[in-house]
């Protein structure tokens, strides 16, 4: 397992030379912001909206301009406040005098919101090629065509190609987090007859930044359920529903807490009270959807709220927990044609 994940034309910093992800908003290493000349368009003509008094196409040009920067960092939040400012600004306005008929917006409503769609769009489209980098690996497109043979000769085409890629979107969650991180590891292999994995090459210490690269794949697993469920919703295909909750499963088992599964790295970050948390919230949720495997997890998490490694739950790790927990088993619960 010696592979790792890297594209020809991988972007890279214009600073300082560091390989990008595809949908970074600042450089790991210098904090570069990637779409600085872009950031510098949306804050000029934002404050040129402003200097004409026309609020609204300020605020929107803010918010655009929000969608390209990291939200950790300081330009964040002082475009948040300023945003915050201006719609104060105006609600005190309209107060002082309701009569008063709105100021006309300029041009039609499309035109306003094309700033913010186009952000989106690159962003999403950063998500895309990433996805399709993965299969640039000789070993990830073989290992996936074996596995999706297995299944086609078990369940048929199409439920094998949806649990193929539910898998491959799950892995490449995992990937997309350990690129983001800096660290290096192996590009994805499926093991027919039990999933697909991502080797580490490196040890990683933290117990929350080994807990987000458990959990990247789980949340990226839930989105991909929740995109085949949607489908279904749309065409009321049986076969949608069936990948959608075979999607929700397969993620559900991953955060069980045990062994290298993704739920057992995940715990790292959590203490005592965090995994008791998860216990009862499991619980909570069998009450709510049925769902047995809930059961187990819950029983794994209270034990293991015995053997904590951290002294402090992070918080952020405990709640994208629940949530995944409580989306899963509810795609998991839904029966066709409800």
């Amino acid at each position: 397992m010696s592979e790792t994940i890297t594209a020809t034309a991988a972007p890279r910093c214009t600073s300082c030379g560091t390989e990008l992800a595809p949908d970074a908003l600042a450089c790991p290493r210098c904090k570069t912001l990637v779409y600085s000349n872009r950031l510098k368009e949306f804050a000029s003509l934002a404050q040129q909206h402003e200097s004409a008094g026309e609020t609204e196409s300020a605020i929107n040009h803010w918010n655009s301009a929000l969608l390209l920067l990291p939200a950790d960092s300081t330009q964040y939040q002082t475009i948040r406040q300023r945003i915050t400012d201006l719609v104060a600004a105006r609600a005190a306005m309209t107060d002082a005098n309701p009569s008063a008929k709105p100021v006309k917006k300029e041009g039609p409503a499309w035109r306003r919101g094309l700033a913010s769609v186009g952000a989106v769009v690159l962003l999403a489209l950063g998500k895309l090629k990433f996805l399709l980098l993965g299969l640039t690996k000789l070993s990830t497109f073989m290992s996936m065509f074996a596995f999706f043979g297995l299944y086609w000769n078990m369940y048929g085409w199409p439920l094998a190609a949806g649990l193929v890629i539910s898998i491959y979107i799950h892995e490449m969650g995992h990937v997309m987090e350990i690129r983001k991180l800096g660290i290096s590891a192996s590009a994805p292999l499926f093991i027919p007859g039990f999933g697909a994995v991502v080797m580490l090459k490196q040890h990683v210490d933290d117990p929350v930044i080994d807990a987000r690269i458990g959990l990247g794949g789980p949340i990226w697993g839930c989105l991909a359920a929740l995109a085949a469920f949607g489908v279904y919703l749309a065409t009321r295909s049986p076969i949608w529903a069936a990948i959608a909750q075979l999607g929700a499963y397969i993620n559900l088992f991953n955060l069980l807490p045990v062994w290298t599964l993704d739920g057992s790295r995940a715990f790292h970050a959590l203490a005592r009270n965090g995994r008791l948390i998860v216990a009862g919230t499991c619980v909570a949720l069998v009450l709510v959807t049925g769902q047995k495997m809930l059961l187990l997890i819950a029983a794994v998490a209270a034990y293991r709220a015995f053997k904590p490694v951290v002294a402090t739950s992070d918080r952020r790790t405990l709640a994208t927990f629940a949530v995944l927990l409580a989306t899963l088993a509810g795609l998991a619960a839904v029966k066709p044609g409800f």
